[in-house]
């Protein structure tokens, strides 16, 4: 007898779970116990679904350290009763919050899939519909008896994409998300298509291990034309901060100043990690290619290759967490630990 998937629903806040309410033409956040009254649709993808809901949903500009930790531990607490999860989620910080749940379950042979939209479920020309449909489907998909989608994933206006490789284009348009240096996962068209060749697969018949100590003590420098040296030092100069995202030009290109080499050298000197990142949508850092960035890869500064912003944060709030040992820091770093790097 063929086994009826069960998907554990998490709605954690954001634009998917409200309604108009029409009387006072204010949004409110609907009843997820009655989900299936607002998406009858949902009982032709024969799959058990249940609900659970953060005790204080929030708008996703509020996530935060804390709320990465309950939703993993809901998810390590539900793990062995549910084949896949969905998390409702504003899309905002979305693709923060993917990246920060890649990282923190380890081993993960089981879906999450992340999703939420632009406009409220229940207004007219809403995108909420299809992506929380597809999402519950993709969540349930099953090939010889085992998930066929075993990440943390994201699934957004008809793509699906590894949710670590993720970041928000656009505030308005359906196609919020994109993957720039990563091939979509999927394609919802007239078929659900899914691009088996390009899963993540962890280490097979190896247990799921949570990992909720997380240390936000780093920081985030973009670099501009002009940028001013009292600030940078500032920032560099913060004995609190740990670790620290260097946002630079095209291939990981830097002011070659001295005031700035110096500065980014003593901060390194003082055990400071510094990732080095791109500020363009796509592509990857190579340094050294340049003389423009000679000066960082000789004082051991981090190549981020080609991950995202959101996914380098995270990833050093998780290393941090796990105290990696500084001799051993930059070699992890520039490894790939759930896909999130070429």
């Amino acid at each position: 007898m063929k086994e009826t998937p069960k998907i554990l629903l998490i709605y954690t806040g954001g634009t998917i779970g409200m309604v108009q309410d029409y009387a006072s033409g204010h949004l409110k956040a609907f009843d997820f116990g009655k989900l299936l009254e607002q998406i009858p649709e949902l009982y032709q993808l024969e799959c058990a679904i249940e609900t659970i809901s953060f005790p204080n949903p929030i708008d996703s500009s509020d996530m935060n350290t804390g709320h990465w930790q309950l939703l993993a531990n809901l998810i390590g607490e539900h793990y062995e009763d549910y084949n896949g999860f969905v998390v409702l989620h504003g899309s905002d910080t979305m693709s923060y919050t993917a990246s920060a749940l890649s990282f923190l379950l380890e081993n993960l042979s089981k879906p999450i899939v992340f999703t939420g939209s632009q406009l409220p479920i229940g207004d007219l020309r809403t995108d909420a519909k299809e992506n929380l449909i597809t999402s519950v489907q993709i969540a349930a998909l099953r090939q010889e008896g085992r998930p066929v989608v075993q990440e943390v994933c994201l699934y957004f206006e008809n793509k699906l994409y590894r949710g670590n490789r993720t970041t928000k284009m656009s505030s308005e348009q359906f196609q919020a998300f994109d993957s720039p240096n990563f091939p979509t996962l999927g394609i919802s068209g007239v078929h659900l298509k899914i691009k088996q060749e390009y899963l993540w697969r962890s280490t097979p018949h190896k247990t799921l291990r949570l990992h909720t100590e997380l240390d936000n003590r780093i920081g985030l420098l973009k670099l501009f034309p002009g940028i001013h040296p009292s600030w940078v030092n500032g920032l560099l100069g913060n004995p609190q901060m740990k670790a620290l995202v260097l946002e630079s030009y095209g291939a990981g290109n830097a002011s070659t100043e001295p005031w700035f080499i110096e500065a980014l050298r003593t901060a390194v000197s003082r055990g400071l990690h510094i990732v080095n990142v791109t500020q363009c949508p796509g592509g990857s850092v190579l340094m050294g290619k340049y003389a423009t960035s000679a000066a960082l890869e000789e004082m051991g500064i981090i190549d981020g290759k080609d991950i995202t912003t959101e996914a380098a944060l995270t990833k050093l709030m998780y290393m941090l967490g796990r105290k990696v040992a500084p001799k051993s820091f930059k070699t992890i770093f520039e490894t790939s630990l759930r896909g999130e790097m070429t």
